[in-house]
C-alpha cells in the first residue's frame, strides 16, 4: 500500500486523491522488487494515453502538416522527455526499486523514470477516466510543449543532410559496447563518416546513444 507522503504526491500529480491504493502502489513499483504487481502493464496503457493526449493537443494548437506534427509528437512522448517530466515532479524518491536496481542507479535511469511516469498516467486513466488523465498530461507536459521539443531537426537527420551537402558518404553507426544489467544497460555507439572522422556517445538505449553520437559528431566536425 501507499503511505501519507505517497498519497499527497499522487494527489498533487493526478489532481485527485487516490482511491485504489494497490493500483497506485503498482504504478510506483519496479519489477526488481519481486512484487507480483508492478508498473509494466500500467506503463503499456499509460504510453497510449500519453500519445493520444499529446496528439490531440498538437492537433488543436497547431496548423502544421502531418510530418511536423509527428516529429513533435515523437519528441514529446520520447523516453527522455518522460524522464525529464518525472524529474520535474521528483518522482525518483517515490519509486519502489529493489536493492540491486537502486544500487545500479535506477532511481535516475531515464528508462525507469519514463516507464513509471507513463504508469502513473495509466493509473490515472483507470481510476479517473480519460479526461482526468489528459488534464494530468497537459499540466505536467506544459513546459515541454512550450519548449523546443521536436521543433529542430533530429540530430541523425541533421548529420545525414550534412554528409549529403558536403558530398560525403552516409554516416555509419556501430555498437561498440553494451554493459550493465538489463534494467540499467549502457550502450556505447560510434558514428563515423569516411575521410571525416568519428564520435562516440553513451546512453541507456542504443537509439539514444546513436542520437548523442550524431550530436557529438556535428559538434566536432559540423
Amino acid at each position: 500500500m501507499i503511505d501519507a507522503q505517497d498519497r499527497a504526491f499522487i494527489a498533487a500529480v493526478s489532481g485527485a486523491e487516490p482511491a485504489d491504493e494497490a493500483l497506485w502502489a503498482a504504478a510506483l513499483t519496479h519489477g526488481s522488487t519481486g512484487e507480483k504487481r508492478n508498473y509494466e502493464r500500467l506503463e503499456f496503457l499509460g504510453d497510449r494515453v500519453l500519445g493520444l493526449s499529446v496528439a490531440e493537443w498538437l492537433y488543436q494548437n497547431s496548423e502544421e502538416a502531418e510530418g511536423r506534427l509527428s516529429q513533435r509528437l515523437n519528441a514529446l512522448v520520447a523516453r527522455t522527455t518522460c524522464a525529464q517530466v518525472a524529474r520535474g515532479i521528483e518522482l525518483g524518491p517515490r519509486m519502489r526499486l529493489g536493492k540491486q536496481a537502486r544500487d545500479d542507479g535506477g532511481q535516475d535511469s531515464d528508462n525507469i523514470l519514463g516507464d513509471v511516469m507513463e504508469a502513473l498516467i495509466g493509473a490515472c486513466f483507470i481510476e479517473h477516466g480519460f479526461d482526468a488523465a489528459r488534464a494530468m498530461v497537459r499540466t505536467l507536459w506544459a513546459e515541454a510543449m512550450q519548449g523546443k521539443a521536436g521543433k529542430r531537426k533530429h540530430p541523425k537527420s541533421a548529420l545525414q543532410e550534412w554528409a549529403a551537402g558536403n558530398r560525403r558518404r552516409m554516416p555509419e553507426y556501430k555498437l561498440v559496447e553494451r554493459s550493465g544489467p538489463d534494467h540499467a544497460s549502457q550502450f556505447t555507439v560510434e558514428v563515423s563518416i569516411h575521410n571525416v572522422g568519428s564520435a562516440r556517445a553513451i546512453a541507456n538505449s542504443k537509439q539514444d546513444a546513436e542520437t548523442r553520437a550524431a550530436e557529438e559528431f556535428m559538434r566536432k566536425f559540423g
